[in-house]
Formats: structure tokens, C-alpha cells, sequence
């Protein structure tokens, strides 16, 4: 999957932009607020999702302006194709000329995975960030998974809502039953679904960490159900069985608590490096470094689903990195498209082939 041409109008702090990019490594250097980060923004728009920034669609068009344009041209499945989104009050989108009912319809065709500095919360933060990131990394290649999740999380709210009530009309707890067995079902699919995925996801990343230390730190990851002890190689049902068990015996704490204190809504993702918990002991390099194999695991990952690789945003990378680990990200990252982002010039002193580009006040010039 690659990007021949990309073209902005009135985008952020962009006026008019076109760039034909390299099918390879894309360097954007420039200072801080001259629209690198931008310029990353629109191309992963064109994947059919909201902003990574969290941005509101009014706020993507540059302002004083009314609308805003963006515009491709990219190799996928086989052939050359083209894709517009036209920002004007709402989306409107259009794939190889055909207006479409929504920009979803590019979810899947074109694909790209991100790192911002805002992903560092992957390490940092509490473990509600790596279960998105597992569930989010699922539903690109299973996308049935997405009703899963939608409605665990429905029936969590009606055990949830119900577990208050009971202390009002005690009557209500022979119904308990019932949400008990639907949410230990849905829970050990779940559960299932996310240790298979962090095992694929496991031996792309581990491969890819070797590869950024320069083998000199091991990587791995651990999907950890919360108390619950799930053996490996346990089948859907088991887990199901052993969820359904575990809530029979924590039914008096959750009934005290109000909430469901068991279940896939409180598990968790251990990363370590060197054996050693990244999130506690890790570097601010070796933090950064665990997200970026993460995310180029999950590149890997979806490219083996849909044949084709993702196209890579990589933004802001270059910094808490040391020269070793800059060098592989620019010439020993094969088979995708990738834009990198940074400010100092020096970071990609090493860069074998590719092209580089400097970003000044919304304009862009190859170098």
C-alpha cells in the first residue's frame, strides 16, 4: 500500500500543498508548528478514522476558511486508485470517483498505523490505554469484533446497574443469574480473542525490538486476565467456565461495591523489557522504543491479514532515541511506506535512500 500523491487545500495551517512521495522512507523535518504533524493528520484521515489527535472536524479546516480538501492517489490491491474527502460542515467522501455514504468506507482499503508522542500512555499509563490498543488492533483484522466488545461493554452497564438496585429490592437477585452467564460467555471469547492476538503480536514485536536495540535488550509482552488464572492453551469455553466461577465467588464484593470486580474490562497488557516491567523501570528510550515496536508489530500483523502492508506515520520519533535505534528506524524498516517527522536535520544524517522534505509555514519543499 503506497501513497503516490497526496494533496491538501486549506488543511490546519495548510493552504495548498501537493507531495509525491517515495515509496520507501518520507522525512518531514522542520520547527515546531510549521504543519509536519498535519500533513500526518490528513493521511490518516484517508483510512476511514477520526483524528489521532482528537481533533473536532471544524477544527481541520484552516481558519478563516470554509472547507477543506484532501486528495490521493494510492497503489492497493492490485491497481492504482484514488480517494477525496471534502471537509465542509460534515465529511464527504469519495473512492475512485464514486461519492461513498460515509468515510468508513475506507476502513480497510487504504490502511496506516500511527505513533504520536500522546501513544507513549501505551507504558505510562493505566491499563484501560493497552486494552484499547488490543481491541483496536483486533478489530482491523477480525471486524465482527467490534460487536463483541459494543456489546460486553452493554451488558457490564446492565450487571453493573443492576447490582445497585438489588440492595433496594432484594427480589432482583434471582435474576443475576442470567447476566452472569451472558457476560462470562461473551468475557471468555473476549479473553481468547486478546491472548491469541498478543502471542501474534508478541513474536512481531519481539523481532522487531532486536532489531531497534541492536539485540542488546529482549522484549516481551504478557497478556494478564485480572485474578484470574488462565492457563495457556485453555479453549474459549474453559475460559468462559472459569470466568462464570470466579464471578460466583466475588458475587458478595460486587454486590457490596456495586460493579463487576471480574471480567476482560479489568485485565491488563505487562510489557517488559529484560524481563523487567517498562511502565516501572523503563527509560524514556526504552519506553519509546517498546510503543514503536508495538505499533510497527501491529503493522506487521495487519499487512499478513490483508496482503498488503499499512502505510507507517511515525511522528515525533526521533527524540529520547539514540543513534543506533534512529539508524534502523530510517534504512532497516522494509516492505512499507513510512512519514517520519522532526525537527533537527541531524537525526536522519544516516538515511541510505528515500526522500526528505522541509515543512516551513504550511509549505513544503523536497530537499
Amino acid at each position: 500500500m503506497k501513497i503516490s500523491r497526496l494533496h491538501l487545500e486549506q488543511f490546519r495551517n495548510i493552504e495548498s500543498l501537493s507531495v509525491f512521495p517515495c515509496e520507501t522512507v518520507n522525512i518531514i523535518y522542520g520547527d515546531n508548528a510549521q504543519g509536519k504533524t498535519n500533513l500526518l493528520e490528513a493521511i490518516w484521515l484517508l483510512s476511514g478514522a477520526k483524528s489521532f489527535r482528537g481533533a473536532k472536524d471544524a477544527d481541520l479546516i484552516r481558519f478563516g476558511e470554509s472547507r477543506a480538501l484532501i486528495e490521493s492517489d494510492f497503489f492497493c490491491a492490485g491497481r492504482q486508485q484514488t480517494s477525496k474527502i471534502q471537509l465542509e460542515g460534515k465529511k464527504t467522501a469519495w473512492l475512485n470517483d464514486i461519492r461513498q455514504d460515509s468515510i468508513t468506507a475506507f476502513a480497510g482499503i487504504f490502511t496506516t498505523v500511527v505513533f504520536s508522542p500522546s501513544h507513549l500512555g501505551l507504558v505510562k499509563d493505566g491499563p484501560a490505554g493497552r486494552r484499547k490498543f488490543l481491541d483496536t488492533s483486533i478489530c482491523q483484522i477480525t471486524p465482527r469484533y467490534i460487536g463483541m466488545i459494543g456489546q460486553y461493554q452493554r451488558i457490564l452497564l446492565q450487571r453493573n446497574t443492576l447490582l445497585k438496585d438489588i440492595s433496594y429490592a432484594s427480589a432482583l437477585l434471582d435474576t443475576l443469574d442470567i447476566w452472569d452467564e451472558k457476560l462470562s460467555a461473551l468475557g471468555g471469547v473476549i479473553i481468547r480473542m486478546r491472548m491469541e492476538y498478543t502471542r501474534r503480536l508478541q513474536k512481531e514485536a519481539e523481532d522487531i525490538y532486536k532489531g531497534i536495540s541492536m539485540e542488546r535488550e529482549s522484549f516481551s509482552l504478557d497478556y494478564r486476565p485480572f485474578e484470574l488464572p488462565v492457563q495457556e492453551g485453555q479453549t474459549q469455553r474453559e475460559i468462559s467456565s472459569l470466568l462464570l466461577e470466579k464471578m460466583m465467588q466475588n458475587r458478595s464484593e460486587d454486590l457490596r461495591s456495586g460493579s463487576t470486580g471480574i471480567g476482560p474490562h479489568r485485565d491488563d497488557l505487562e510489557i517488559s523489557i529484560n524481563g523487567r516491567s517498562v511502565r516501572s523501570f523503563g527509560s524514556q528510550g526504552q519506553q519509546r522504543s517498546s510503543v514503536l515496536a508495538l505499533k510497527l508489530a501491529e503493522s506487521r500483523c495487519i499487512g499478513d491479514i490483508l496482503g498488503e502492508r499499512p502505510v507507517i506515520l511515525l511522528d515525533d520519533v526521533m527524540s529520547e532515541l539514540d543513534q543506533n535505534r534512529r539508524e534502523y528506524l530510517l534504512n532497516h524498516l522494509t516492505g512499507s511506506q513510512i512519514f517520519i517527522t522532526c525537527c533537527d536535520k541531524g537525526y536522519f544524517s544516516r538515511l541510505e535512500g528515500g526522500r526528505v522534505f522541509r515543512m516551513e509555514h504550511g509549505q513544503l519543499e523536497q530537499e
